[in-house]
């Protein structure tokens, strides 16, 4: 059993896209620890309107709160606290993709960030990275609290036009493989899904 964790570089960089990705290459399930923003609709329900194959099961999540904020923000708006230890791994003996909210250092109460998270659950992470002026930076960074962490980087998904002068830099000094790529896209849905879920490297 594969527990694969999903995160990024920073917000709307591409994670649910690359998780149902994931999700699909690998039949495996699909968590979402902590949600923020569901007044605009969760995570889960896209990933599961984009997954082809009938063995993925998407989870509830532990924490799903109303404002699009960041989910500490979030929780405290709705008088909620976020309890670590209340975040539990589903019951499952299939892998399981889980995506994270935002990048690794955003805040799910005032004292747990989810990089404290990705350690707790003991996952394997594949970092997605999406080009824009500082994303060489940004990415360097994740990667360098990921590495000091001991957590075990899979690899990176390169999300967006290609920028190959800046991933070439990013791939050279982390030492890390390239796993997947995906482009700009007119509309995702299931059949882009799953034309993706045949490239990538796991």
């Amino acid at each position: 059993m594969r527990k694969i964790f999903v995160t990024g570089i920073g917000t709307d960089v591409g994670k649910t896209v690359v998780a149902a990705i994931l999700a699909e290459a690998l039949q495996a399930d699909y968590w979402k620890p902590v949600q923020s923003g569901s007044e605009q609709g969760t995570d889960r329900k896209t990933v599961r309107s984009l997954i082809s194959n009938s063995k993925t099961i998407c989870h509830p999540e532990s924490y799903s709160l109303k404002a699009f904020l960041s989910p500490h923000d979030a929780a405290k708006k709705e008088n909620v606290i976020i309890d670590a230890g209340q975040i539990k791994l589903p019951s499952t003996s299939n892998s399981i993709v889980i995506e994270g909210a935002g990048g690794v250092f955003v805040p799910l109460n005032d004292n747990y960030f989810v990089i404290d998270l990705i350690q707790t659950l003991k996952a394997e992470v594949v970092l997605v990275s999406k080009n824009y002026l500082g994303s060489i930076n940004h990415t360097l960074l994740t990667i360098e609290a990921l590495k000091s962490r001991g957590i075990q980087l899979t690899g990176i998904v390169f999300n967006g036009n290609p920028y190959p002068e800046g991933e070439l830099i990013i791939l050279s000094h982390s030492g890390l493989p390239e796993i997947g790529r995906v482009f700009q896209e007119k509309e995702i849905n299931r059949s882009v899904i799953s034309r993706y879920a045949k490239q990538f490297n796991l």
